[in-house]
């Protein structure tokens, strides 16, 4: 595949226009938010730039980085997924993870591939991403960069709704950030499983804390 086409599948699947529900899911920032722990652009960008360091997106994107390596091999593919839903926190993120997953992959077969038979029924989100980007060919680099990208898009997204943050205030906590994704997508692409760990407490008790909230606009 060219890479003008592997541009254009990425911008596609990592889109918030792609069909996923992705908008749905705040991961524990309205928590945050409802308990003004995130109130501004610099409390935003601390609480997201924590979170790529050293919570839940470095962890997907080390797993993201192994199921695009091991897209023929169906046993690896299964026990990626379940150590990927094992190291979920919380509900809601468990929930999350397998919904836009299954999700996922219903939207990709606009791009069909056999070696989608490769992955489990119940498709956490990462596998999904690192498994079709593998078997159409586009670069993990670019993967990893694009899905990294999106999460913090989607996050600062909820923060405009919420917080409320102004436009330019959100594009600031995107541009300030692009250096963190760079480098955590580059040490994803060759770390162990063995360098996964999250000490990210403060967003995975703010997923747990979420379904007790009076008033939710999101799922998580």
């Amino acid at each position: 595949m060219t890479a003008p086409q592997a541009l254009q599948r990425l911008l596609t699947w990592l889109s918030p226009a792609f069909p996923i529900g992705a908008f749905a899911w705040s991961a524990g920032l309205e928590t945050a938010i409802a308990g003004r722990q995130v109130r501004d652009q610099a409390t935003t960008m601390a609480w997201i730039s924590g979170n790529l360091h050293h919570g839940g997106p470095r962890t997907d994107a080390i797993l993201l980085a192994h199921a695009y390596r091991a897209i023929g091999e169906r046993a690896t593919l299964a026990e990626l997924a379940d150590l990927c839903l094992a190291l979920t926190p919380s509900r809601e993120r468990h929930e999350e993870t397998l919904a836009l997953g299954n999700a996922f992959m219903a939207a990709a077969s606009a791009w069909p591939s056999p070696l989608y038979r490769n992955l489990p029924a119940a498709c956490p989100y990462p596998i999904a991403v690192g498994a079709v980007a593998a078997a159409n060919g586009v670069a993990l680099d670019d993967t990893l960069v694009a899905y990294l990208s999106a999460i913090v898009q989607g996050q600062v997204s909820v923060a405009l709704r919420l917080v409320p943050l102004g436009q330019t205030a959100g594009l600031a906590v995107i541009a300030g950030l692009e250096g963190e994704v760079s480098a955590i997508a580059a040490a994803a692409s060759t770390a162990t499983l063995a360098d996964i760990g999250s000490i990210a407490y403060a967003t995975d008790i703010a997923q747990m804390r979420h379904e007790t909230l009076g008033t939710r606009i999101f799922r998580s």
